[in-house]
């Protein structure tokens, strides 16, 4: 089954390394080929009782552009053409989804084929330079995704406390996959109290780039946004929110000090170990605590000393 992307109505970006304007109002053809990624498996428990199991898919994809293979993914497989044009996109290989004619997906050769208007494929980019990241599944950074990585730096924008909050009661609400089975992680764009995109798979930054396609399908902004991941803040995920134009990320787990670095250059605010009530504000200038909750009395007399 084939599917044609709805145009955007606004114009296209203004990033284009090849007169990007060109491609306005052009949307590449996709195939509707996401997978169910919940199976149920025979297993044994600790007191040796049979019982059925969840577990998730875990599948190779490789991506293809004009023929020529650029990658291999991971992933659930759960909406395989947006992960393949937001990987296209964070990797800065594109500036226009335009400048894409179709992403076709055969989960029978385990093959995306990315096919340009031009057929110039990636003539031009050096895609052999790859620094291997932390992500999960060994994730990959193209040499020219840094060399265009400062070009993207976010202005600052005010972030309330209790927007954040707001974002950790809604991703409640989602995580499927994980409920049911583990062993995945979930990201989620955030606007405004509401989620407007939820995904899960294999790897963090699957998960990212499949919301960054869907982004750049829709010609959606990021300045507004808020971005929640259940992974680590890596200096992958904060490269991929710059490049996203999204200025805020909350995760439940932590950062690293390169991230952390990365984040204050990009002017990406960091917010981590963000549970309950309870976070790590980094590069936090922009904040205003609006809904700080009761100090705890050890907490309390810390502050009164400090005076």
């Amino acid at each position: 089954m084939t599917q044609v992307a709805q145009s955007p109505s606004t114009a296209a970006s203004q990033n284009g390394h090849d007169s990007a304007d060109s491609y306005a109002g052009l949307l590449p053809e996709l195939t509707g080929e996401g997978l169910e990624s919940i199976h149920q498996v025979e297993a044994k428990n600790q007191y040796g009782i049979d019982q059925q199991v969840n577990i998730v898919d875990e599948l190779p994809l490789t991506i293809k552009v004009d023929g020529e293979e650029l990658v291999t993914l991971m992933t659930l497989g759960s909406q395989p053409e947006r992960l393949v044009l937001g990987y296209l996109r964070n990797q800065s290989l594109f500036e226009h989804p335009g400048q894409i004619k179709s992403v076709r997906v055969d989960w029978d050769r385990e093959l995306a084929e990315v096919v340009t208007r031009d057929g110039n494929g990636l003539d031009g980019i050096d895609t052999s330079r790859k620094t291997v990241t932390s992500g999960c599944g060994q994730g990959t950074i193209l040499s020219c995704t840094l060399d265009k990585l400062y070009d993207h730096r976010l202005p600052e924008v005010t972030l309330r406390q209790s927007d954040i909050y707001e974002v950790l009661h809604r991703v409640k609400d989602f995580n499927k996959a994980y409920r049911a089975a583990g062993s995945v992680h979930g990201c989620g764009l955030c606007r405004d109290g509401k989620v407007l995109m939820f995904i899960e798979d294999v790897g963090r930054h699957n998960a990212m780039d499949t919301i960054s396609g869907e982004m750049w399908l829709k010609n959606m902004p990021g300045h507004d946004k808020i971005f929640y991941t259940t992974g680590r803040l890596t200096s992958e995920i904060v490269m991929k929110s710059a490049l996203m134009g999204i200025p805020v990320l909350v995760s439940r787990n932590g950062t690293t000090n390169m991230g952390y670095e990365l984040a204050v250059e990009l002017g990406v605010t960091l917010i981590a170990r963000a549970k309950s009530r309870q976070f790590t504000a980094l590069n936090a200038h922009n904040m205003i605590f609006d809904a700080a909750p009761p100090v705890p009395p050890h907490m309390d007399s810390r502050r009164q000393k400090a005076r």
